[in-house]
């Protein structure tokens, strides 16, 4: 868990005698992304650059960071860089460069809100009604008192997790749907027709690059993966790690 540029085509003009209307310059490893994109279906590249990996190019996706060579010959997926002096995750590092967020910023009305005792304090996350470690991080965020907890609900753990999802975002309490749940494994009402912002989330949960529910983010614009207990979240809630 992470230019060269090709030479404008203006300055080409320059040098051949000057154009009054020099053709765009190429797109840089188009090659590169026209060898690859094949293997990648609908997932869209977002840029292509050198990595601090040798000669290996670093190819940046809303689904993760993969790796290829100059050619496109191959593809690395799903690697995991650590540096064997320091014992750094450097993949986890770049990562989080890419998936850097302002708090404040975030569509918190695409989320569910719960508020603990005078709400004064506030975490976002990103959880999955199929996800059992949710079911733990909620009962450690019922340690933590005047909390407000907004929850993008992303449904990537199996089948039904959208339909669940639908189902608690459409009822007429989301965050009494989904805290009883997750709680009592309560049963989940008909699912109605209804506008969810399901895509959006998703689209957001890999925009900051996270991987895996649950996910929780504070408002000093720092994440965590996975679940922590309450301890935990208490000690980031007052600026610690």
């Amino acid at each position: 868990m992470f230019i060269k540029l090709s030479l404008p085509a203006a300055l080409l003009g320059l040098a051949l005698g000057g154009s009054a209307h020099a053709a765009a310059p190429a797109k840089p490893y188009a090659d590169v992304e026209k060898a690859i994109a094949p293997l990648l279906g609908t997932v869209p590249i977002e840029k292509i650059s050198p990595s601090k990996f040798g000669n290996l190019l670093e190819v940046v996706t809303p689904r993760g960071l993969i790796y290829t060579d100059k050619t496109g010959s191959f593809v690395l997926f799903d690697v995991t860089a650590i540096d064997t002096r320091t014992q750094e995750n450097l993949t986890e590092q770049r990562n989080d460069e890419l998936g850097k967020f302002v708090f404040a910023d975030l569509p918190l009305k695409d989320a569910i809100k719960t508020v603990r005792g005078d709400g004064s304090r506030v975490i976002a996350t990103f959880e999955d009604p199929n996800c059992g470690y949710c079911r733990k991080l909620l009962s450690e965020l019922k340690k933590v008192d005047n909390l407000t907890v907004y929850t993008f609900l992303v449904p990537i753990m199996a089948a039904d997790s959208a339909t669940k999802s639908a189902a608690i975002l459409c009822s007429p309490d989301p965050a009494k749907t989904w805290v009883s749940h997750m709680t009592d494994n309560s049963p989940l009402p008909a699912a109605t027709d209804c506008a969810t912002p399901l895509e959006r989330n998703a689209a957001l949960y890999h925009k900051l690059r996270l991987n895996g529910t649950p996910a929780i983010l504070f408002q000093s614009n720092t994440k965590t993966p996975g679940y922590i207990p309450a301890e935990r979240i208490e000690a980031r809630l007052a600026g610690g790690k």
